[in-house]
């Protein structure tokens, strides 16, 4: 069997930047041993597998190269661009079934938006000792959303200069690690952050769309805004659209197809 397959920037600003997502459109849901096995084939931070519903809604499930994941921002984007520009769909607004509820994509202008929910992180008063270790410092905030910490530290330029341990940041997180600060002075950045998450075998996100659901509400509180402007400074880079609305988070990015093929399994 063979199955169309993309591999989509999403959250991009230019080419080659944003964050890399397979997107395999399948007639109906395969076993989750197969897609796993795709998902470490294509070697992307998360494989986005989708198939349609008779009543015209898709299933979307998403996978990293070791482990299937509840929620992912930039193979959602990256599957909702693909089945607009590859599969023929025309409607404003794709609905998903997916482990973390009803999600949709709605088209803005050349962007695409996404409605998720909002991820309200608690404070831990004790930060790990590894995490000190390597950030030399105490973070100015430290806390737990619904899968990923977050250490909030002083300035843009820490979040871009840090240099992460994989092996160490596994050791104390039970998915990922958010790196966050403020935006740089008159960039027009609410926010500058970066995504560890070694423990499913991706030591750096370029661009995490589920990790903006907790910034959104973190920063949203903080600055007092609804909303903002974010940067994830990996390498790659990808810059982000928020809008903070209570329970939910509507973020908003380009994506752009790399490339397109068939895939042979």
């Amino acid at each position: 069997m063979s199955y169309p397959m993309y591999l989509v920037d999403a959250f991009v600003d230019q080419p080659f930047s944003g964050n890399p997502a397979g997107v395999c459109i399948v007639d109906k849901e395969p076993p989750a041993g197969w897609m796993q096995n795709v998902a470490l084939e294509m070697n992307q931070a998360e494989t986005a597998f989708v198939h349609k519903r008779a009543d015209g809604s898709w299933d979307l499930r998403w996978f990293t190269p070791q482990v299937e994941v509840s929620l992912c921002g930039h193979a959602t984007l990256a599957a909702a661009h693909a089945l607009w520009l590859h599969a023929g769909e025309t409607v404003a607004t794709l609905e998903f079934h997916t482990l973390s509820g009803r999600l949709a994509a709605t088209r803005v202008g050349d962007e695409i938006q996404l409605d998720f929910p909002s991820d309200f992180p608690q404070f831990i008063a004790e930060v790990p000792p590894v995490l000190l270790q390597l950030l030399g410092d105490q973070p100015q905030w430290f806390g737990q959303g619904r899968d990923d910490l977050i250490a909030v530290v002083d300035s843009a330029d820490a979040v871009r200069n840090f240099v992460p341990n994989a092996e160490q940041i596994a050791s104390f997180t039970s998915r990922g690690l958010i790196l966050t600060a403020p935006g740089d002075a008159g960039s027009g950045l609410d926010m500058v952050s970066r995504f560890f998450a070694p423990k499913v075998g991706i030591n750096e996100d370029p661009v995490t769309g589920s990790a903006h659901c907790l910034l959104a509400c973190y920063w949203g509180h903080r600055l007092g805004k609804t909303h903002l402007r974010a940067q994830q400074a990996s390498p790659r880079g990808g810059l982000l659209t928020l809008d903070w609305q209570g329970e939910r988070v509507l973020l908003r990015g380009k994506a752009r197809t790399m490339l397109s093929g068939e895939f042979q399994g």
